[in-house]
Parts: C-alpha cells; sequence; structure tokens
C-alpha cells in the first residue's frame, strides 16, 4: 500500500489524478469512490440519510459505513473537508483555481 500512496502524492494535476486513476481502477471502482466521497460531503453538512439516497443512489448500507468512518475513522475525511474550506477561505474555487 505504501507504493500507492507515494505514487498518489506525485500527482499534480486533476489530469494527473484523472489518468492514473482511469488506468488504476474500473469504472464501477470509481464510482463506488466518488459516490463515497459525495456521501461524506452530505453527512458532514448535515444532510439526513434520506436526502443522501435521493441524490447520490447509494445504499443506506454505504451511508451508514460511512457515516460511521467519519464519527470513528482515521479523521481521514475531515482532512479533506477541513483543507477544501482552507481553499475556499483563501479564494480558490474546490478545484484549486482562483
Amino acid at each position: 500500500m505504501e507504493a500507492l500512496f507515494e505514487a498518489v502524492l506525485t500527482l499534480q494535476t486533476k489530469e494527473e489524478c484523472y489518468a492514473f486513476f482511469k488506468d488504476l481502477c474500473t469504472y464501477q471502482e470509481l464510482n463506488a469512490i466518488s459516490q463515497r466521497l459525495q456521501v461524506a460531503k452530505m453527512l458532514h453538512a448535515g444532510h439526513v440519510f434520506h436526502d443522501i439516497v435521493e441524490e447520490t443512489g447509494a445504499s443506506t448500507a454505504t451511508i451508514s459505513r460511512v457515516n460511521r468512518t467519519i464519527k470513528d475513522g482515521c479523521n481521514g475525511y475531515q482532512i479533506i473537508f477541513d483543507r477544501i474550506c482552507d481553499r475556499i477561505d483563501q479564494g480558490a474555487d474546490v478545484d484549486g483555481e482562483t
């Protein structure tokens, strides 16, 4: 796993990330990862399960798993949320462009 994380840390642009993850993951895997992040963002923003199911199509099991990870995990989602907020506060959009 360390080699994977080292490889990810070398990526510098969205285009590089897209190319790497498209080569690395199947379409279904990328969709599942993207869906989990969308669910996490919605939970962080205070949305209820029903609304998240409606908007994302995620199962309640997936939403519960993400919710449990947000509460009892390694704070990985929180790191991302904090950095996204910091970028917005500094005048950049979520994609890092000003």
